[in-house]
């Protein structure tokens, strides 16, 4: 519980203080979100070798969802994906219904405005 909490506030410094750069003019905002965007993508391909090092490989895509899905999430999260859909050509969606890095950002009107200007792809 204590390392999960530990999480948690380390992720909300990251965010705070990348944004942070953002208003005082040190970086413009897209940028900003381009940054947070790459310390994830570095972080997930991390943990994801660190987890399959030891596995056999993949046959396709599906199990490749499937032990993100089951294995991955949970390790991680401590719970499973909520749903998986696809559209049967290599399009992906999960769902989390409690994304514990999202619940507290979501829960306030203040972080509307943050989420209006990012641009998502």
């Amino acid at each position: 519980m204590a390392d999960e909490a530990l999480f948690l506030l380390l992720h909300n410094e990251m965010v705070a203080g990348v944004y942070k750069s953002a208003e005082q003019g040190e970086v413009e905002n897209g940028r900003c979100i381009t940054k947070l965007e790459n310390m994830g993508f570095r972080v997930g391909q991390g943990l994801i070798e660190r987890f399959t090092k030891d596995t056999a490989r993949f046959k396709d895509e599906l199990d490749i969802m499937k032990f993100i899905c089951k294995d991955f999430w949970t390790t991680v999260f401590k719970k499973q994906i909520d749903n998986l859909r696809t559209n049967h050509q290599g399009i992906y969606v999960l769902q989390d219904n409690k994304f514990r890095l999202l619940t507290q950002m979501s829960a306030g009107k203040q972080y509307l405005e943050h989420a209006s200007k990012a641009n998502f792809r």
